[in-house]
C-alpha cells in the first residue's frame, strides 16, 4: 500500500467528519450514572494496603516471581499529569498504516466503506470483513513490537485499538492521552504490544494450546530456550526450598529462645533465709520444665533432620542452577524469537480476544466511540485493573495463592489486557507445566468491558477453579474445592457447565456475602468459606451480624481442634 503525501480530500473529509458519522448513545450521556466506589470497597482496599508488601523484582521487563511480596502496592497514580501528543498528529492514521502491506490496504479500504455505508445491513456485513482484516494487519505489525523505534501510533493500535483519532469522544481522547505508558508498578500486568515485544525478545514463553507440539530444533536459539525452561523449572523448585529454609530456620531461633529462656528459669533459685548461703531445691513449677524443655529438644532434633535435608535440596539447586548459567552463556544473550512464534502468539491472542466476547458478543476490534462506554476508573488500564485486583485480595488473600509442601506462597499470574468490548475475563493456564511451584499463571482481561470489577472477577474465579482443579488432579470431582462443589451441582441436578456456576457463585461471595448480605446457598456458602476462607477480620464482623456466619465460625473453631481441618 502506498500513501501519497495527502490523503485523497474526499477521504480526509470523510475522515475528519466521522465524529458526526456515528450514532449517539444513551449511555454516553448519563454521564456519572454509574459509580463504582463503594465504601466497603473502598475500607477493605485500604486495610489490605497496609499489609507487609515489598517491591518485586523486574528482570528484563518481566517482574520475577518474589515469595516475600504478600500484598499489591497501593496505585499512586491512575493517570499522567500531561496528556500525550500522540493522537494529535494529524498524520497519526496515514503512519499507522504505512508500510504495513496489502492487511492495511485492505483494512482502509473497508473502513471506509463501513464508516460511509448507512444501510445497516451492508454495515454489518462491513464491520464482519474488518475483523478479519484488522487482525491481519496486527499480524504485520507483531513482530515490529520488539523495535524500539518503532512508530507510537503502531504501538497505541495493537494496545487499545486505536487506529483513528477521530473516532474519540473528547473526554475519551483525554483520559488515554493521559494513560501511563510504562509499567511503573512492578506487576506481571501487559497490554498486547508488551506482551508480543516479551515474547519476541524471548523473555517470556509462548502461550499453551492444544496443538500437537513440532519436533524439537536444534538450532542454538531453541536450545537456548530450552535451558531456560529448565532454569525456570529449577529457579522454583530453589524459591520453594529457601522459603522452606527460611521457615525451618525460624522455627529453630523460636524454639531455641524458648528453651534458653526456661533454663534461665530453671537455673534461677532462691537463697534459704537462714540457711545462707544455701538455695532451694526445685519449686513445683520448675520441675514441670523438665517436661517442657525435652519436648522442645525433641522437636528441635526433628527441625534439624528436616532442615539438613532442605539444605541438601537447596545446594543441589544451587549447582543445578551455576551449571545452566555457564551452558547458557554460551549462547548470544538476546536470543530472538522467529516470526512463526510471534504470529502463532498472535493467533492465541486472537483466540483470546474471541473467548473475552463469547459467541453473541460484539467482537469489532477497533477503538470507536460507537462501541465504546466506559469511564476512565472502569476502563482496562493496567492501573484501574490492579486495583480491581488488590480488592478481591483483599477479600479472598489466598485467590494468588498455591500451596507445596504445606507452605503457601502467593505468585500473582500473568495478566493479558485485550483491547475489546468483551465482559469476561478468564483464566488461560493455571501455571506452567515445567514448573507447578513458583511459575505464574495467565489470565486475560478485556479492557472495554460493561464492569471492569466483575471481568477481573470471572478471571480470577476461573484461576481459583482451574487450580484447585489441578491440584486434585483425577480426584477433582470428589476431593477438595473443585469436589465439594462437583458434588453439590450433581445433587441438585443442576444442568450446565460447573465451572460457569461456580464463577457465578464466586462473584455473589466476594460482592454479596462479604458484606453480610446473604445470596448464595446454604451448602455453597459452608464450602466457599472453608476453601475459600474471608480474612479473619471479616469473619470476626461477619459472625457478629447473622447466625448464619455464626455457626460457619463456630465450625472453624471445631476444625481448628481436631485434626480435619
Amino acid at each position: 500500500m502506498s500513501y501519497s503525501d495527502d490523503i485523497d480530500p474526499s477521504i480526509a473529509a470523510l475522515l475528519a467528519e466521522t465524529n458526526d458519522s456515528l450514532p449517539e448513545s444513551s449511555a454516553d450521556i448519563k454521564v456519572g450514572e454509574k459509580q463504582i466506589e463503594q465504601k466497603e470497597y473502598e475500607v477493605q482496599l485500604q486495610k489490605h494496603h497496609n499489609a507487609m508488601m515489598s517491591v518485586p523484582k523486574v528482570k528484563n521487563g518481566i517482574p520475577e516471581v518474589d515469595l516475600s511480596v504478600k500484598a499489591f502496592r497501593p496505585i499512586e497514580k491512575f493517570f499522567e499529569d500531561e496528556p500525550s501528543t500522540v493522537y494529535d498528529d494529524p498524520a497519526y492514521y496515514k503512519t499507522c498504516l504505512t508500510g504495513e502491506g496489502q492487511s492495511s490496504q485492505r483494512l482502509h479500504q473497508l473502513l471506509i466503506k463501513y464508516l460511509k455505508c448507512e444501510d445497516k445491513k451492508d454495515r454489518a456485513v462491513y464491520r464482519q470483513q474488518i475483523i478479519t482484516a484488522y487482525w491481519e494487519f496486527l499480524r504485520s505489525l507483531a513482530p515490529k513490537m520488539a523495535n524500539p523505534n518503532i512508530a507510537e501510533c503502531k504501538k497505541m493500535a495493537m494496545r487499545f485499538g486505536i487506529v483513528l483519532p477521530s473516532l474519540f469522544r473528547p473526554e475519551q481522547k483525554d483520559f488515554f492521552a493521559r494513560s501511563i505508558e510504562k509499567n511503573t508498578s512492578g506487576e506481571p500486568v501487559l497490554y498486547v504490544d508488551e506482551w508480543i515485544r516479551e515474547i519476541a525478545l524471548g523473555n517470556l514463553k509462548l502461550s499453551t494450546t492444544d496443538e500437537v507440539p513440532m519436533r524439537a530444533s536444534k538450532t542454538p536459539a531453541a536450545e537456548a530456550q530450552r535451558l531456560q525452561q529448565l532454569k525456570s523449572k529449577n529457579s522454583g523448585k530453589l524459591q520453594s526450598i529457601e522459603s522452606i529454609v527460611n521457615s525451618k530456620e525460624s522455627e529453630r531461633n523460636t524454639l531455641e529462645y524458648e528453651i534458653t529462656d526456661r533454663i534461665t528459669s530453671l537455673t534461677t533459685h532462691e537463697e534459704i533465709i537462714g540457711l545462707e548461703p544455701h538455695r532451694a531445691p526445685y519449686t513445683d513449677i520448675q520441675k514441670k520444665l523438665f517436661a517442657e524443655i525435652t519436648q522442645r529438644f525433641h522437636a528441635l532434633q526433628k527441625i534439624d533432620r528436616e532442615l539438613m535435608n532442605c539444605l541438601d535440596e537447596l545446594q543441589e539447586a544451587k549447582e543445578i542452577e551455576q551449571s545452566l548459567n555457564d551452558k547458557t552463556g554460551q549462547f548470544v544473550e538476546e536470543v530472538s524469537v522467529g516470526t512463526e512464534d510471534i504470529l502463532t502468539e498472535m493467533t492465541t491472542i486472537r483466540q483470546m480476544a474471541k473467548m473475552t466476547c463469547g459467541r453473541q458478543g460484539n467482537q469489532f476490534p477497533i477503538f470507536t466511540r460507537e462501541f465504546f462506554h466506559c469511564f476512565d476508573k472502569s476502563t482496562g488500564f493496567r492501573e484501574n485493573v490492579l486495583r480491581e485486583l488488590a480488592w478481591i485480595e483483599s477479600i479472598d488473600p489466598q485467590c494468588f495463592c498455591r500451596v507445596h509442601k504445606n507452605v503457601m506462597h502467593r505468585i500473582v499470574p500473568y495478566v493479558l489486557l485485550v483491547p475489546t468490548y468483551g465482559d469476561n475475563g478468564f483464566c488461560w493456564e493455571p501455571f506452567d507445566r515445567m514448573n507447578r511451584v513458583t511459575s505464574r499463571g495467565r489470565i486475560v482481561i478485556p479492557m472495554y468491558p460493561r464492569d471492569l470489577k466483575i471481568a477481573c472477577l470471572t478471571a480470577v474465579a476461573d484461576l481459583r477453579w482451574q487450580v484447585a482443579k489441578e491440584k486434585a488432579s483425577y480426584d477433582w470431582m470428589t476431593d477438595g474445592l473443585t469436589g465439594h462443589y462437583y458434588q453439590y451441582v450433581e445433587e441438585h441436578k443442576m444442568k450446565g457447565d460447573v465451572k460457569q456456576f461456580f464463577i457465578e457463585d464466586y462473584i455473589l461471595w466476594i460482592t454479596k456475602e462479604s458484606l453480610g448480605t446473604q445470596k448464595l446457598e446454604k451448602e455453597v456458602r459452608g464450602i466457599f468459606w472453608r476453601y475459600l476462607p474471608f480474612p479473619q477480620e471479616l469473619k470476626d464482623t461477619l459472625k457478629t451480624r447473622s447466625l448464619v456466619y455464626q455457626e460457619l465460625y463456630q465450625r472453624d473453631i471445631n476444625r481448628s481442634m481436631s485434626d480435619g481441618y
